[in-house]
């Protein structure tokens, strides 16, 4: 447990990581008058077979420990290794072998970012947790909300709609009203150790080059090649073990076909991928579980989103308890099981849940 005793009520607890968005988000607190402490969290990770856990730990520990050193502000690192790899890393391989596309950061931000870690912040005496999300917050004494931050292309509410609602209230994210360039600008006339560290834009403890060979690593024998067939049944070439792809995917099925060949499902039971043409990836609607409401009388009529990189599109929802039946204006491509679909009323996040299956 941290030494850290709170100076004055209302202290912030920054979620600090190495990076030059959590720490200009630092910057702003101490600027604002705030008691900060900057914790970073130790993951025991690495982004690459090169680079052994422990040095990649330590080095973004002690960027971050760089940067609350400039700030004049307390550091602790704290150990969440086991809790990664038992509530974030088994569940995301778990999700690949049930034929599904999971989100590990969704996961990650509901668990342990706003779950483990704001309870040790606040046992340690803090009343809010800030991290460098590109996202906004507003507190009342009836609710707090989430929405769309100013720099609406950096936008990370699709990976903060499940922390829970009551927790909402003691989350701080300074950079809602900043654009990226701006924070850049603002570490380096401050002179943060980060303020020109690029950002990483892979998952926390796996690199998209590495993806393939962690999921085999850890799901082992439980992996086994099978058939590429079309809807028919007609066998098309042979697959490499079904986590390896996703709904949607076009490439590295390696089967020669007349047209453009897509992933529509993955058949767990038969271990068969199912391939066809584009228009079939598209589907009308989705049926979502698992459903966390940020907002207490959630609209008929809204926008969602099917994935980080999509645009939210216009639909229809039904909500039933932990469920929801979304059906869009237009059909949409690549509805995955098991990803996120997060809900929108204009900037304001609804809620969202993971997709069970598409409609069509």
């Amino acid at each position: 447990m941290s030494e850290y005793s709170p100076r004055k009520k209302g202290a912030v607890a920054i979620a600090i990581s190495g990076g030059v968005d959590s720490s200009t988000a630092a910057l702003l607190l101490k600027e604002a008058g705030h008691d900060v402490v900057g914790v970073t969290m130790s993951l025991g990770i690495t982004a690459a077979d090169e680079v052994p856990a422990q040095r990649r730990d330590s080095r973004e520990s002690e960027d971050a420990r760089r940067v609350c050193r400039k700030l004049g502000i307390p550091h602790d690192v704290l150990d969440f290794d086991g809790e990664l790899d038992a509530m974030v890393i088994w569940p995301f391989v778990s999700e690949y072998l049930r034929g599904r596309t999971p989100n590990p950061c969704v996961k990650c931000n509901r668990a342990i970012k706003f779950g483990s870690l704001l309870r040790k912040v606040r046992a340690m005496g803090c009343e809010y947790l800030a991290t460098g999300h590109y996202a906004r917050v507003d507190h009342d004494r009836a609710l707090s909300r989430l929405s769309i931050p100013r720099d609406a292309g950096k936008d990370q509410t699709y990976f903060l709609y499940a922390i829970n609602k009551g927790d909402l209230h003691h989350v701080l994210f300074p950079l809602a009203d900043y654009r990226k360039e701006e924070v850049r600008r603002l570490a380096a006339a401050a002179r943060l150790p980060t303020s020109e560290k690029p950002d990483s834009q892979d998952i926390c403890f796996v690199s998209k080059e590495r993806m393939d060979s962690f999921i085999r690593q850890h799901a082992g024998k439980k992996i086994l090649p099978g058939e590429i067939v079309n809807r028919a049944g007609k066998v098309l070439g042979r697959h490499r073990g079904l986590p390896f792809y996703t709904i949607g995917q076009r490439s590295g099925l390696g089967v020669s076909n007349p047209v453009p060949l897509y992933v529509l499902a993955l058949d767990v039971a038969g271990n068969r991928l199912v391939g066809g043409e584009k228009c079939e990836v598209r589907a009308t609607g989705l049926i979502a579980d698992r459903i966390n409401l940020l907002v207490n009388d959630p609209p008929e009529r809204a926008t969602a989103k099917i994935r980080y990189a999509h645009r939210a599109a216009p639909c229809s929802v039904t909500w039933a308890g932990e469920n929801a039946t979304i059906v869009f204006d237009k059909p949409q491509e690549a509805i995955s099981p098991g990803q996120s679909v997060v809900v929108y009323d204009s900037s304001l996040v609804v809620g969202g849940g993971i997709i069970r299956e598409a409609i069509r």
